[in-house]
């Protein structure tokens, strides 16, 4: 990839990794419009490397006192902060079934523009259903394991291109009665577990194929990736209870509307 290429992609990756405003959308257009080819598996390894080093930066705090917590309940001595460590990882199950189960469909059929337009529009609709019905009184903490199970199988769709794993556990949080910021933070939370397994898969992928590693560009995007990424959560957890998501709506909206009139009309 030439620098432009490069610094375009890992900043569109480290933004839109945690807005919900899907990646897959984002990273489509790009090769479509400038004809550019396609960024390699040891990219997106790198970017991803970015990603979790960003919110796992953010969040030190939060991931300190759940690893305590989970490993002070192995030993019996329970709390809120170990409950909702437990949460995180029943609500991670699900989508760790669906990468095994169907990441082959998924890479083969539903990768293609008239999927991502569609999942796009559709799920940016049920963003702002949720957004718009309270009440959004609970934090992530109240949340029952039943309810976990309802935000992790929400994770579990957006595998489907289009979909945005921040978007659509961020719409099963409101719906659950979470807060604009909780259901944020709980969805950022979520995606530590989430993008170590995704990361590890890629990089395995990526071992087994003997793809060239040009390590220059992959700390690139790493590093770009990672300012990217943490700004992105830093302003997101600073506006998010007075914004709401309706700009992120519109936004989809306007970028399915492109997608279908580039791709498929």
């Amino acid at each position: 990839m030439d620098t432009i290429q490069l610094l375009f992609l890992a900043i569109i990756q480290g933004l839109t990794e945690f807005l919900p405003i899907s990646s897959s959308a984002h990273l489509i257009l790009p090769s479509a419009i400038f004809g550019w080819p396609d960024q390699g598996l040891a990219f997106d390894v790198s970017v991803h490397v970015g990603s979790l080093a960003a919110v796992m930066l953010y969040f030190r705090k939060d991931v300190v006192q759940l690893l305590t917590a989970w490993f002070g309940s192995l030993a019996g001595k329970h709390s809120a902060e170990s409950r909702l460590a437990w949460l995180i990882i029943l609500a991670t199950i699900p989508a760790v079934l669906a990468g095994l189960m169907f990441s082959d469909l998924v890479s083969t059929v539903l990768r293609g523009p008239w999927v991502i337009a569609l999942t796009t529009i559709v799920f940016g609709l049920l963003l702002w259903y949720a957004d718009r019905n309270p009440p959004q009184v609970q934090d992530e903490k109240s949340l029952t394991f039943k309810q976990a199970l309802f935000v992790g199988v929400a994770q579990a769709i957006a595998i489907i291109p289009g979909t945005s794993r921040s978007g659509i556990t961020i719409t099963a949080g409101l719906m659950l009665g979470l807060t604009r910021t909780a259901a944020a933070r709980l969805s950022f939370l979520m995606s530590i577990p989430t993008i170590l397994g995704a990361g590890t898969l890629m990089t395995t992928k990526l071992v087994k194929s003997g793809e060239a590693v040009i390590w220059n560009e992959l700390a690139l995007g790493a590093v770009v990736s990672f300012v990217a990424a943490y700004l992105c959560i830093h302003f997101f957890m600073k506006i998010i209870a007075r914004m709401g998501m309706t700009p992120f709506v519109i936004y989809r909206l306007l970028l399915g509307a492109v997608l279908v009139y580039l791709f498929v009309l």
